[in-house]
């Protein structure tokens, strides 16, 4: 994926601090990436009685304004940061957001505050591809396949944590201490990256002439990069949108703590099956395996419905595609620029796979409410089959040729 010979930033191993200490601090700054999306998700009905001449609508584009930017500029926000390097990208990253939150609590004009969300969304985008990078860059082997499940399991801790914590919030200062208080974290973040990320220790090659167009197909054409964005996609497919139908897809039987308590079974099983299996085994055939359990479950649905005990196997089953979704990036992928690229797709199909898969799945039980949900989901599972099987054995078996040439 490089335009010719470079050499990418690595951190000064002398200088490196403890994974778990890197780990964590870069964890912070990915539960301030998701609570860009949080904040104004969990507090949507005080976003809509500050902008209350406006439609409800145009107040659900302003919050996911940022899956939109994720999409469109996914795999350039890799190019970004194997450019100018992943601390660097990350730093901006993080004062960019701090800024972003700190005018939002200002509470501006609706115009206004949709621009700074699209400013804040490349915030977000630059922080997703760059924290993972430097995980994957700056943790010894035998670490980095927990570290990455750590990660993995960001977006769904801020959530739950913002959702505890915004009606507090919100009815001590309303909806501006809120997103103030956000933007006091991304600039905690912020300095904690400052003082424990040491400096690259080789200047980042400059720019490349390369087309934006021309990337996004070679990138895509590159298995160790399609692979981990093309199995993301047909995860996020699946995730947000079960959680969002489901009152709909189970007649209303499901009881209303299930919507909460099946990603919290997702990230405890991702957490400890999933770091237990990674400890074992390479990632691609754990997600893989994941896929291929979902698909099960998909048939059980079919005959059982969505019951508790289905939408919780589910989940759990779908914990070892996000456990491993992460980790396999650097297993397929050999230096940081190819691996900022890969985390870049990845965010992009992963933006795709959440703005669509609602509608589809709506969509399809609307039109058949037996059998819609059932295909929707058997495609996309048995879709991400294919894609590790195929596209993911290409991968591994390019990185081994590496190894060979390499020894």
């Amino acid at each position: 994926m490089a335009d010719g010979p470079h050499m990418s930033p690595r951190l000064d191993p002398m200088r490196t601090p403890h994974p778990l200490l890197l780990t964590l601090t870069l964890y912070l700054a990915g539960l301030g990436a998701a609570g860009q999306f949080s904040k104004l998700a969990v507090s949507f009905v005080a976003l809509t009685q500050v902008y209350s001449g406006e439609s409800e609508a145009i107040l659900g584009l302003t919050v996911s304004l940022i899956s939109l930017v994720g999409l469109i500029l996914g795999l350039v926000a890799g190019i970004v940061v194997s450019r100018i390097g992943a601390r660097r990208a990350l730093v901006a990253a993080l004062a960019l957001g701090a800024a972003m939150s700190l005018w939002q609590a200002t509470l501006p004009a609706l115009p206004v505050m949709m621009f700074s969300r699209v400013l804040e969304g490349a915030s977000h985008l630059l922080i997703v591809v760059a924290a993972p990078t430097l995980i994957a860059e700056a943790t010894p082997d035998r670490y980095r396949p927990a570290a990455l499940t750590l990660w993995s399991t960001f977006f769904g801790v801020a959530f739950a944590l913002t959702a505890v914590i915004a009606p507090w919030v919100i009815a001590q200062g309303g909806l501006s201490l809120l997103i103030g208080g956000h933007g006091v974290w991304m600039a905690v973040a912020c300095v904690a990256i400052l003082l424990v990320l040491p400096h690259p220790v080789i200047t980042p090659a400059p720019p490349a002439t390369i087309s934006v167009l021309r990337r996004h197909l070679t990138a895509y054409a590159t298995p160790g990069i399609a692979m981990p964005a093309l199995a993301w996609l047909c995860y996020t497919l699946t995730f947000v949108s079960v959680l969002t139908a489901l009152p709909l897809l189970s007649d209303g039987a499901a009881p209303v703590w299930l919507a909460a308590i099946a990603p919290l079974v997702s990230i405890a099983v991702a957490l400890s099956v999933g770091v237990a299996v990674l400890s074992r085994h390479p990632a691609q055939p754990v997600v893989t395996l994941g896929f291929a359990l979902c698909g099960a479950v998909a048939v059980v649905i079919l005959f059982a419905g969505f019951t508790v005990l289905s939408v919780v196997m589910l989940f759990a089953s779908m914990a070892l595609i996000q456990s491993a979704g992460f980790a396999v990036v650097p297993q397929i992928n050999a230096d940081a620029p190819s691996r900022a690229l890969a985390n870049g797709a990845l965010a992009q199909m992963g933006n795709l796979g959440n703005l669509t898969g609602t509608p589809l799945l709506i969509a399809l039980y609307q039109g058949a409410p037996l059998v819609g949900p059932f295909l929707f989901l058997i495609i996309a599972y048995g879709g991400g089959v294919l894609v590790c099987w195929l596209i993911g054995g290409r991968a591994v078996a390019a990185m081994n040729r590496r190894r060979v040439s390499v020894d």
